[in-house]
């Protein structure tokens, strides 16, 4: 499952993704994303937390791909990931090599916690 927010005042898209995310799933996360970003300037900030993630079916990797360029269409500044376990990165490192550019910061955390202080200092070391 997919859940899509955004927090306008903060200029903070948040993506959840729980439990067992099919493909289907993921291209109506795509669409909402695209929804939510009509009217966002450049320079916002997303928040995507995998800390529920149980598994992703790969059919859902153009769907991801297609949410990572919207949001580098729309000129995104950060990414900010939280993926406790790293077994279960679903090869975002990778896709984000082929749909951000050099100039969108991107780090990835083990806790919400690390994730939040970092976008509240600006510190995108990862840890």
């Amino acid at each position: 499952m997919y859940a899509v927010e955004l927090d306008r005042s903060k200029r903070l898209l948040v993506i959840s993704a729980s439990q067992r995310v099919t493909a289907e799933q993921a291209k109506l996360a795509a669409q909402r994303v695209r929804e939510l970003l009509q009217d966002v300037a450049p320079g916002f900030r997303v928040l995507a937390d995998f800390r529920w993630l149980d598994s992703m079916d790969s059919a859902a990797a153009p769907h991801i791909a297609e949410i990572m360029d919207a949001f580098a269409e729309k000129g995104v500044a950060s990414v900010t990931r939280v993926m406790p376990d790293p077994h279960k990165d679903i090869g975002l490192n990778i896709l984000s090599q082929f749909h951000y550019g050099p100039e969108i910061q991107i780090a990835t955390f083990q806790t919400l916690a690390d994730a939040l202080q970092s976008m509240a200092g600006g510190d995108f070391s990862s840890t």
